[in-house]
């Protein structure tokens, strides 16, 4: 037997063999590995030939990207990326084979070692990074282990493929970039995203996560960059909720980006050129919403991260025709009220003492003003009125106290809570919390520790009779407004605490406090499940609502005893299950379920239930058998 790398030839092919060996030495072959026509030595270092043929392809679209001989990655010029179907599967830039081998060998001389001072502002590890890029190449390979794997150790792993890791992988997606997932949307993409939607190559898809990129978690406009959230965010819709993974399509929509380190550096993929905004933005998003839904009218679309000034404009623009939601604002909002079901069940409280609180909020963006929102929802629903809801809350921003003496600057949804008494505008936050006596303070500005010692001192001293409950919810670590640590220690123990990123139980005074997340990943998945399986068409606030109420009622007596205001994430698919039973039984009180989520919900809560779960995504090997060309999936 004749070998030849990795090909074998048996004797009876020897005169192919011979054929094919002859052609390997042919001039013309040697050309294009490099070897000039003349010469019989390589060229040192490599030179491309003058001539670079063309070559003929039979793949095309995400097979080609997956094709190893023929794939350029993101190096594909733009008149090959429509006639190859690729339009929106690679980054919006095309970048050079040159950048392509530095980002390599970037990496090859220099391992992912994140510096101690990144570290400890960020918490996120060099031991947390490598174990993010393994966990991308089983993902690239084999999602079904993939998402065995997570699904066995989701605790211990969620932390890895999302907050706070997510937020490094961001920072550095430029340079961490191997290959695409996801799709790509872009200002230059005007005109052409209903067929560039059919690029992707799946006929079903279910929930699409899409950010542009402009207020990634704490960090500001990461522009294409950004694409790592929407990444994370259906990762844990697969794990959490059970959605297939061939069938949830991450998205950014690229219009540039602020962030001038970022259009300065050769390796970054998007658009380099500043924000477009104004009615030039709302089209651009008009058109890729409209893409979106036109072939996959049934799929969840969730926003994510984007920025104030547009989160809640969109979130209304659409709301009320399509399935969109936006998790910063609804779903932020829904585990902070569950948080504070959670905390009432903790003090021995009803759901009715919700109305008895006074709540001071760090942070009048769209993520705090969407909190404060739901929670006086949730004061309604008690009994009280909106006025009377309202005026428990006491909103704090970088100017200080927020009242009325700047209604005129103040954004609608803002107004309802600023405070009558203007005398106090713009007081700081120590000296409100030692005016107010708050029993609630949240913490929503993504400005880092503005959770002091004296504010948190000053919290456990006018909380006498109750308490105090402590929420600093923004995310990363590094803008969080304190630390586990810092809340049970200055409060000698009596905060009852959840934070926004994970934080560690804390010893002190000889005993182990535990604390929780005050995570959307409680809500966001099951409440995404509802709404698919349930066919609502919408996503309502009593849905959001019902959801919230339903989260604390699974938290075990062990854990109520410890002082923990959320249930297990171990439990976390038990927990989206019931979350979205729950949503399907509120949209069908609002007559908005259909198919067969309606006919399970007539026949009662265990057959509901029993059903959702049997709707839900299980990471097993499944027979495969090839489909027939011409015959539609």
């Amino acid at each position: 037997m004749a070998f030849f790398g990795h090909l074998a030839f048996s004797a009876a092919h020897k005169k192919t063999a011979s054929n094919l060996l002859r052609c390997l030495g042919s001039p013309c072959f040697q050309a294009y590995r490099g070897y000039s026509v003349d010469e019989d030595t390589p060229r040192t270092p490599y030179e491309p030939p003058a001539h670079v043929p063309s070559w003929v392809v039979r793949s095309k679209g995400d097979a080609l990207l997956h094709d190893a001989w023929y794939n350029k990655g993101s190096a594909f010029p733009m008149a090959e990326r429509d006639r190859l179907g690729i339009r929106g599967l690679v980054p919006p830039r095309a970048v050079t084979l040159d950048i392509q081998a530095k980002r390599f060998m970037e990496e090859y001389d220099h391992p992912r070692i994140i510096p101690p001072e990144q570290a400890k502002m960020g918490g996120v590890t060099s031991e947390m990074a490598r174990k993010w890029s393994l966990l991308q190449a089983l993902q690239d390979r084999n999602e079904t282990l993939f998402y065995r794997v997570l699904l066995d150790h989701f605790v211990e792993m969620a932390p890895i493929i999302y907050t706070p890791t997510v937020g490094w992988v961001c920072l550095n997606y430029h340079r961490l970039y191997r290959r695409p997932r996801g799709m790509f949307f872009s200002a230059e993409d005007k005109g052409e995203m209903a067929a560039m939607a059919w690029n992707w190559p799946q006929m079903n898809v279910s929930a699409i996560v899409v950010t542009d990129g402009s207020r990634i978690l704490g960090l500001g406009d990461l522009g294409v960059n950004g694409l790592g959230i929407p990444v994370g965010k259906v990762d844990l819709y697969c794990a959490a909720a059970g959605f297939t993974p061939s069938r949830v399509l991450p998205v950014v929509l690229d219009v540039g980006t602020n962030n001038e380190e970022l259009r300065n550096d050769p390796m970054y993929l998007g658009l380099k050129r500043p924000r477009i905004s104004g009615q030039e933005y709302y089209e651009l998003v008009d058109e890729f919403v409209s893409a979106m839904m036109a072939r996959w009218p049934n799929a969840v679309l969730q926003f994510e991260d984007f920025s104030t000034n547009h989160a809640l404009t969109l979130l209304e623009r659409y709301r009320n025709h399509y399935m969109v939601f936006n998790d910063d604002i609804q779903g932020t909002a829904a585990s902070a009220l569950a948080g504070m079901y959670g905390a009432l069940r903790v003090l021995g409280l009803r759901p009715a003492d919700l109305a008895k609180q006074r709540i001071l909020c760090v942070g009048a963006g769209s993520a705090g003003m969407g909190v404060v929102k739901m929670i006086s929802m949730g004061m309604q629903t008690q009994g009280v009125s909106e006025e009377v809801a309202n005026s428990n809350f006491w909103l704090c921003d970088h100017q200080g106290l927020v009242s009325q003496a700047r209604n005129d600057d103040l954004a609608d949804h803002v107004k309802p809570f600023a405070r009558k008494e203007t005398q106090f505008e713009g007081q700081g936050l120590l000296d409100v919390i030692k005016r107010v006596r708050p029993t609630i303070l949240l913490g929503l500005a993504g400005a880092g520790r503005l959770f002091n010692e004296s504010v948190l001192r000053t919290m456990n001293e006018v909380c006498p009779d109750q308490r105090p409950i402590i929420f600093p919810m923004s995310n990363p670590i590094s803008k969080m407004e304190c630390t586990s640590e810092e809340a049970i220690k200055f409060t000698d123990g009596r905060a009852i605490f959840a934070s926004g990123s994970p934080q560690p139980d804390v010893p002190h005074g000889g005993k182990m406090y535990r604390v929780g997340q005050a995570n959307n990943m409680y809500i966001f998945p099951g409440v995404a499940l509802g709404a698919y399986v349930g066919e609502t068409r919408i996503i309502t606030d009593l849905m959001l609502m019902k959801a919230a109420e339903a989260l604390p009622q699974m938290i075990n007596e062990e854990d109520l005893k410890a002082g923990l205001v959320y249930p297990r994430l171990s439990d976390i698919r038990e927990i989206s299950a019931k979350v979205a039973m729950e949503v399907i039984k509120a949209a069908g009180t609002q007559g908005i379920v259909r198919g067969k989520a309606k006919e399970k919900l007539e026949r009662g809560e265990e057959i509901l239930l029993k059903w959702i779960k049997g709707n839900m995504y299980q990471p097993h090997y499944a027979s495969l058998v090839q489909l027939p060309v011409g015959v539609a999936e």
